[in-house]
């Protein structure tokens, strides 16, 4: 078994960080369920960007939107959902086998509307209907307006992904909303059993911008990702627990579980399955984009609970932190910013480079 694989006998699901129409025609991601035991597939507006951006993949449905009158925004949303579409159907005999708990893909929600909680919770309704596959989860940004539409989604029986989550404190008002969508969707009569989610804990970017503030000799750079994901994961045991949770457990729901998005090592000093090897975990997720996949393939030795050791050495660790002046707080916000800030500017070079593409095909 590889090392891929032998993190779902650990208990932590495996999940591939792309999609293109290229690694769907050409049965890639049927080989990596098959080879490798990936579990699952995430998308965002960067990942979409590089796809549509390279090859002549999109060109033949490009060409039959754009003739029949599509404006380009729209055609992106077609393209996007003949993907995950095609995705969800390759994961969906993992999804059954794991009677729901696992094969899901992941699409998400304008990121130029992060702000705007009326705008996402529609959008998240209609690509719930658009894409109708019971292993869809739809991502919603963890931002300060996107908790409402976290909870009114759940509440409403859609599947989500929460993402951009950096800091414990969101990832606290994140488990709210999705208990609080919980109950409020079993006030209704609803299924809790059909509803499913994922907290998408960044990892990697929180060591890059510590380590910005750091000076290049401190032995504290390095360290903040693995402990910030390790307390998000000492709080998701916590606050899944007790007679609330047990509860709407009773009643069939699922658990949230934490996903480690960003998991590649953007840092070559650090070793480039960091974020995999310190983050094993029980009723978890580890979203591998390709670099990691690879490693993990060449020379990947995963052991099993690596992200409940020393957990009071990542609460210490963050103490020291503050003592040298660096503000978790600020930290976090400015990652929250950067990334939805990050998901638009593709989103919106994505509608450039399908405008172009358009001009010269049809």
């Amino acid at each position: 078994m590889n090392a891929i694989a032998r993190l779902h006998e650990y208990g932590q699901s495996p999940w591939y960080d792309n999609i293109t129409r290229e690694l769907l025609r050409s049965g890639g991601l049927a080989r990596l369920v098959a080879d490798d035991g990936i579990r699952g597939v995430t998308s965002n507006p960067t990942i979409f960007d590089k796809a549509m951006s390279g090859g002549d993949a999109y060109d033949e449905q490009l060409r039959d939107l754009v003739r029949s009158g599509t404006e380009i925004d729209s055609a992106f949303w077609e393209l996007v959902i003949t993907d995950i579409t095609d995705a969800a159907d390759v994961l969906r005999p993992v999804h059954d086998d794991s009677a729901g708990d696992d094969g899901f893909v992941s699409v998400e929600v304008a990121p130029d509307r992060a702000h705007e909680a009326d705008t996402t919770i529609q959008q998240v309704g209609w690509l719930h209907e658009q894409i109708d596959r019971a292993n869809l989860l739809v991502k919603i940004p963890a931002t300060k307006e996107g908790i409402g539409a976290i909870e009114d989604s759940i509440a409403a029986g859609i599947s989500v992904n929460v993402t951009l989550i950096f800091s414990l404190s969101r990832h606290g008002e994140v488990i709210e909303a999705y208990l609080n969508g919980l109950e409020r969707l079993a006030a209704d009569g609803g299924d809790l059993g059909s509803v499913a989610s994922v907290a998408s804990f960044f990892v990697s970017r929180v060591d890059t911008e510590v380590d910005r503030r750091l000076p290049e000799d401190s032995p504290l750079r390095g360290r903040a990702a693995v402990a910030n994901a390790k307390l998000a994961y000492e709080l998701f045991r916590e606050r899944f627990a007790g007679a609330r949770w047990e509860a709407l457990r009773a009643a069939g729901a699922r658990l949230q579980r934490p996903l480690w998005a960003s998991t590649s090592t953007k840092n070559p000093a650090y070793p480039d399955t960091l974020y995999v090897d310190e983050l094993v975990g029980r009723d978890t997720v580890n979203t591998l984009a390709q670099a990691s996949v690879d490693a993990l393939r060449d020379h990947g030795d995963p052991v099993p609970d690596t992200v409940t050791r020393d957990v009071d050495g990542a609460r210490e660790l963050f103490a020291e932190l503050a003592e040298v002046g660096i503000d978790y707080d600020d930290v976090t916000a400015t990652l929250e910013r950067e990334g939805v800030e990050s998901f638009a500017r593709s989103y919106f070079d994505c509608l450039d480079t399908l405008e172009k593409r358009a001009g010269e095909i049809t």
